[in-house]
């Protein structure tokens, strides 16, 4: 009996991730042949990120990186049905072409763990196997394992393949487009296709941005859980520096870039430093989590052409470094206690925020080495080294 696997998605954009996953489960299950299939309206992202690729060249840049591939193939199935793209239709459909195959519809934990809520589920039971790509995570296993019991128990044929290759997601991956430094998670010809068409931001100058149009900028590389954050961190900033005489301007501007790489994680952090040609001292590289300072100033400078006095601001933002001048100094205490902030000793630091700002930035440097001693975590030489320095100046 053939054995076809489906595989579908936004692809947008398709990368490493994506196809490293599909000849993985094409081994895996010892399949006939696997199709990729690009959806044309998503039921789930219909709204897609600006600056997105069409259908059509989500379809291409597929082919483009399956070339090489003999067992995967790219399906126009859900393209050419158009409207949006439902998993049901596009098994039942597939089932009246292959009748005598096992379909096996491949999807990952996420995926899996809420498919009661897609559309006829029942459906796609009856038509096709489910393959399941879990990667192994603490605590994971427990609910997909009670998943796949629970939905056997309604006739579904359900395999898990463990699949520990290449992690990224698109909107990550677009974010590294804008950072310019995908390429390693993109196949061979996508980046191409990617820059020559201008996609996801590629063909568009960020440098010294106008304030509104900075703002919606970088609000779409955000989290949309960091808005708020940054948003107030801008505010704050601006009014710090009328305050101390430091420059407004450049106070909100660093504000509003002083978290840019902050949705990418250690590794991804890792990666941008990577592409930058940056050399990484022991703690950073032990603590990828700290490095969005650091790599938020990259981008600040080689992305959004800002000036040296945003970019040192930036620099400094999360550990403090010794002798920080006034607009330094503001963007850090800035970030801790701008009005979205909530623990306690926050309303000491606002105090001394506009009273002595030397003082502010005395007790957030106490406050993170204290938290970061409590938690036994080590605490970054440039905090201790900043502590040391402002007491000498005391």
């Amino acid at each position: 009996m053939q054995r076809i696997g489906i595989y579908g998605g936004t692809f947008n954009p398709p990368h490493l991730g994506h196809l490293r996953a599909a000849a993985y489960g094409v081994k895996a299950l010892e399949l006939t042949r696997l199709l990729m299939i690009p959806s044309c309206v998503s039921p789930h992202k219909q709204h897609l990120p600006e600056g997105s690729a069409t259908a059509r060249q989500r379809l291409e840049m597929l082919k483009i990186a399956l070339k090489d591939e003999e067992k995967i193939r790219v399906s126009d199935l859900e393209l050419n049905r158009g409207g949006e793209s439902y998993t049901w239709e596009t098994v039942q459909q597939l089932k009246k072409i292959y009748p005598m195959a096992e379909l096996i519809l491949f999807m990952g934990t996420d995926m899996f763990l809420s498919f009661d809520s897609w559309k006829k589920p029942e459906v796609i039971m009856e038509n096709a196997s489910i393959g399941v790509f879990y990667r192994g995570l603490p605590g994971e296993m427990e609910n997909i394992v009670a998943q796949k019991i629970r939905l056997e128990s309604q006739g579904a044929k359900v395999y898990l393949i463990h699949n520990p290759l290449t992690v990224i997601s698109s909107t990550d991956l677009r974010r590294l487009l804008v950072f310019q430094c995908a390429d390693s998670f993109l196949p061979e010809g996508v980046g191409d296709y990617i820059r020559e068409n201008h996609l996801y931001g590629t063909g568009r100058s960020y440098r010294q941005l106008p304030m509104e149009e900075l703002e919606k900028t970088v609000v779409g590389l955000l989290k949309p859980s960091r808005v708020a954050h940054v948003l107030g961190c801008r505010d704050t900033a601006r009014q710090l520096a009328e305050i101390w005489g430091a420059d407004p301007v450049d106070a909100a501007r660093a504000g509003l870039l002083h978290d840019i790489t902050k949705a990418l994680d250690g590794p991804l952090q890792l990666t941008l430093c990577q592409g930058y040609g940056t050399m990484l001292d022991a703690f950073s590289q032990e603590n990828p989590k700290t490095l969005h300072a650091l790599t938020g100033s990259l981008v600040a400078e080689r992305i959004f052409g800002e000036n040296p006095a945003v970019v040192r601001a930036i620099r400094s933002h999360t550990t403090g470094m010794p002798h920080m001048n006034t607009l330094d100094k503001i963007i850090y205490v800035a970030d801790y206690m701008e009005p979205n902030r909530d623990f306690p000793g926050v309303e000491e630091l606002r105090h001394l925020a506009v009273t002595d700002l030397d003082g502010a930035l005395r007790r957030g440097l106490e406050m993170t080495i204290s938290v970061l001693q409590q938690e036994g975590k080590t605490v970054s030489p440039e905090s201790a080294q900043t502590l040391a320095w402002l007491n000498e100046q005391k």
